[in-house]
């Protein structure tokens, strides 16, 4: 397994800046990082083909059982990070909460445990995400059944904690996950509420975009000798990479204009995104009805199915691949040098890591995005954010890729 994975670790992480502590290791693969054997499948089975420079350095002082500061933002594999390093620690045998991750906001608790669950598909584990609005019943009696990993909203935790329902006395490792959102909602108190029913030599790792003077204040608190662990993002970049839009007045249209696209798409390789799943399948159907060739792939197919479809797009028998923002971060070939965006992302940090995809091992890349009148706004906020340009498609643009 490693030997066959170890040519993919051409990207090269040497113009990440890092302010890390001295003693942070560096393991380039999933493989030397002697983690369970299950654990390494659902990581591979998740779609990773190799750590993300944050996993390559904060997973073992995690494992380790160190206090931990990383400075993240999301889109750098921040939550794979903290959850590979709770799936390793953790007593299966032990019916009983050994993980506890807070977190700012009710999706972000329960997408950090989709993510538990689904890279620990095969170590039997329990993950809980308790967050307000949600049935009380419900909590209590998947708390009594007794969870490994409890994933949460600051208020709600400590309300289970204070009902004696959610059991601290074996807890390890607590997690605070976007620690500054968390203070600029105002959770600060909960947190220290939460902290203080936890066991004395309980680890502590946390995740923050910024580390203001309130968030180094806590890590004061609650830490010792914490390993710092610093990822700029710059970690990817959209060097080397021509972005272009094209307006469509209808939904409909783009259709019409990724037809038109679709010699410029098999010039090379292409990867198209879309926002759902119904969407892929949506557009896969209608590709092929137009006698166009093309893959597609995404979370809800079975996973002998998805290696099958990204083994035949690595060896270049497919030249086009219809997919969703699961596959942003799992997807690595050479010779993509074509990302549309047939549905701008949601999130800024997804646009980087659609797009940063078509630009790695310092190949050239083209981006196009698909957009409508009601998408200029994100379109516009994105070019802001990364400093960069987006401009008109040129009709020549077969000739830049």
């Amino acid at each position: 397994m490693a030997a066959r994975r170890t040519g993919l670790l051409t990207e090269d992480l040497s113009h990440v800046e890092f302010e890390t502590s001295e003693d942070v290791e560096v393991l380039t693969t999933f493989d030397n990082m002697k983690l369970r054997e299950d654990l390494v499948r659902g990581i591979y089975s998740y779609g990773f083909e190799r750590p993300s420079a944050i996993q390559q350095r904060a997973i073992k002082p995690m494992i380790k059982g160190r206090d931990v500061i990383a400075q993240a933002q999301s889109g750098t594999g921040k939550t794979a990070t903290f959850s590979i390093a709770m799936l390793q620690s953790i007593d299966s045998q032990l019916r009983d909460t050994q993980v506890l991750c807070l977190s700012p906001t009710r999706e972000l608790a329960v997408q950090i445990q989709k993510v538990v669950l689904a890279l620990g598909d095969y170590l039997n584990v329990q993950c809980h995400a308790c967050i307000g609005g949600t049935n009380l019943g419900e909590d209590l009696r998947k708390l009594d059944f007794g969870q490994h990993i409890v994933s949460g909203t600051p208020g709600r935790v400590f309300d289970m904690i204070r009902r004696k329902a959610l059991r601290t006395r074996n807890i390890k490792t607590l997690v605070l996950d976007e620690a500054d959102e968390m203070l600029n909602k105002g959770f600060k108190e909960q947190i220290y509420d939460v902290y203080r029913f936890l066991p004395p030599a309980t680890q502590v790792i946390l995740i923050s975009a910024t580390l203001p003077h309130e968030i180094l204040e806590m890590t004061n608190k609650f830490m010792t000798d914490p390993i710092r662990i610093l990822v700029k993002r710059d970690e990817l970049t959209l060097e080397g990479i021509k972005q272009f839009f094209v307006a469509v007045e209808r939904e409909e249209w783009k259709f019409d204009t990724l037809c038109d696209l679709y010699d410029t798409l098999t010039i090379t390789q292409a990867v198209i995104f879309c926002s759902t799943k119904r969407k892929v399948d949506w557009l896969t159907e209608k590709m092929r009805e137009s006698n166009f060739t093309v893959s597609s792939m995404h979370g809800d197919m079975p996973q002998k199915e998805r290696d099958a479809i990204m083994k035949e797009f690595r060896a270049g028998q497919t030249r086009v691949l219809i997919t969703t923002d699961i596959w942003a971060r799992g997807i690595d070939v050479q010779q993509v040098s074509l990302v549309i965006n047939y549905d701008l992302p949601n999130n800024r940090e997804l646009y980087i890591h659609r797009i940063g995809r078509s630009g790695r091992f310092g190949r050239k890349g083209v981006a196009i995005n698909f957009v409508k009148s009601d998408d200029i706004r994100i379109l516009r906020d994105i070019e802001q954010y990364y400093s960069t340009q987006i401009d008109e498609m040129p009709m020549n643009v077969a000739d830049l890729i």
